[in-house]
């Protein structure tokens, strides 16, 4: 897929941008967005390794007086891998969110994203993100007026209800009636979280009701996987996210699947240089290192889920220290040329 280039043009202008990538005929590789995970640096890393078609940020959490944070911001600004990157914003203030979504399209955004599927507690109590599902006229109207405040692209990033799967045939009623450039269904309900199952029916549902392109998100965790899910649910594109953390590679791997070229696994070795490379990326100047092993253990929760002796793995990561611990640990189970397929 060529790169999408001229993002610092108008909104309406980027918004055809995005489109394109939608129409190209090719499904649509995007990288979730993950909060205090997918910043810049990680933006960066995955990039090297082939790399999304399309970016999403970790979500601006808007309130009545807010002003969007810097650091999420610098993704934006300084975007390392040039693709699109949509800026996706949370929150239940309808002013708020169109006073925000109207601040950010002054920056090289691709499109503005809602995000209407966060399972954090903390946050759906609030009735924002996943929390907004039960309440649909409050999404009839959040949807309204952000429609109406960006220019260029809006989507939604959603899940297919809050307790039941039986809630996304209204829902889908609500989004059918705005113009939406993309949605990104989600295959679960907020209350399954990350659970093992995810309902391709229901997104499928979705790809044959809607008038605008849906892409399909959950449990996309290998080139095998994304083509079952492609195919099952007919969606213009796929959403990775903990995959992709676990195994970097997956974006091309998918590529080659689809292009019907053998997939490359990596080897141990290529892992623990990944490894390596993703402490260098996230390492912050002035962080002690204890404090810089504590974040590292966030990314190898996900990657130790694909390591064979996950569970020894964990165990030792969760209580190291130091650099050198950490490292030892990984050097471990990693320092070896049999290949890896990084699925939990």
């Amino acid at each position: 897929m060529d790169q999408v280039e001229n993002l610092t043009l108008l909104p309406e202008v980027r918004c055809s941008a995005l489109r394109s990538l939608f129409q190209s005929g090719s499904p649509v590789l995007s990288l979730a967005p993950m909060q205090d995970i997918t910043d810049l640096p990680f933006w960066h890393l995955m990039s090297k390794y082939g790399g999304a078609d399309l970016y999403f940020t970790e979500f601006f959490r808007v309130t009545p007086h807010y002003v969007p944070e810097k650091n999420i911001l610098r993704s934006i600004i300084e975007n390392p891998t040039g693709r699109p990157a949509v800026a996706q914003i949370i929150g239940n203030d309808l002013d708020a969110m169109a006073r925000t979504a109207k601040a950010l399209e002054k920056h090289p955004v691709a499109a503005i994203d809602l995000n209407l599927g966060c399972p954090a507690p903390v946050v759906y109590r609030k009735c924002a993100g996943g929390g907004l599902l039960r309440d649909l006229p409050r999404v009839d109207a959040l949807l309204a007026a952000l429609r109406d405040a960006v220019e260029g692209a809006f989507t939604v990033k959603m899940r297919i209800g809050f307790e039941s799967p039986g809630e996304f045939d209204a829902l889908l009623e609500v989004f059918a009636k705005h113009r939406l450039d993309l949605l990104t269904v989600h295959g679960r309900t907020v209350a399954e979280k990350y659970g093992p199952h995810v309902h391709l029916d229901r997104i499928a549902q979705a790809v044959r009701s809607l008038p605008f392109p849906v892409q399909a998100n959950g449990n996309v965790v290998s080139a095998t996987s994304a083509v079952e899910t492609l195919a099952q649910t007919g969606a213009a594109g796929l959403m990775i996210g903990r995959g992709a953390i676990r195994n970097p590679w997956i974006f091309s791997q998918i590529r080659d699947r689809l292009a019907g070229r053998e997939v490359s696994l990596p080897t141990g070795r290529q892992v623990l240089d990944y490894v390596s490379d993703l402490y260098e990326a996230v390492c912050s100047p002035g962080v002690p290192e204890k404090a810089q092993v504590q974040k590292m253990k966030k990314y190898m929760n996900f990657l130790g889920e694909g390591l064979d002796d996950s569970v020894a793995f964990l165990y030792d990561i969760r209580r190291c220290a130091t650099r050198y611990e950490f490292f030892s640990i990984c050097s471990r189970h990693l320092d070896h040329g049999r290949a890896m397929p990084l699925q939990p």
